[in-house]
């Protein structure tokens, strides 16, 4: 069965993102892909009139960990486990993020939980406005563990 459709439809409609505004905007169908779009409303601008900081963060939260988890399998845990963003200047338009996972970088994950129990795999996402402007560097640390048993 294929949920691609299903995760895309449930994620657009889940509140913390519908109520700020993101939206899911592409997933590849082997979730190694997926592009972000915050769509600058008055219920997401701050005070000054640009992109709510917390919508910015937002927009990065949670997709890696699916990603991982979708492309590890069963048979590892994987959590958010922190973040940082640095805010590079504000977001006057729509703002975009796109997640992206290779191959290799699951091999190397898979690699190394052979030889340690568990692991902060850090991923960097880049929030930039329609010209392409960065607005916001943001390191997402997700927690990687082989199940046992």
């Amino acid at each position: 069965m294929n949920l691609k459709p299903y995760l895309l439809r449930f994620w657009n409609f889940w509140p913390p993102l519908l109520f700020s505004g993101i939206k899911i905007v592409k997933i590849s169908p082997d979730f190694k892909y997926i592009k972000v779009r915050l769509k600058l409303r008055f219920w997401n601008a701050n005070y000054v009139g640009t992109a709510f900081g917390g919508s910015i963060f937002a927009m990065t939260d949670a997709f890696y960990m699916v990603m991982l988890m979708k492309n590890l399998g069963p048979t590892y845990i994987v959590w958010d486990k922190a973040a940082e963003i640095r805010y590079v200047k504000p977001g006057k338009t729509d703002v975009l993020a796109e997640f992206v996972i290779t191959d290799e970088e699951i091999e190397n994950i898979k690699e190394l939980l052979k030889e340690v129990d568990k692991m902060d795999w850090v991923k960097p996402v880049q929030v930039i406005d329609k010209e392409g402007q960065l607005i916001a560097d943001v390191k997402r640390i997700i927690y990687i563990k082989k199940k046992t048993g």
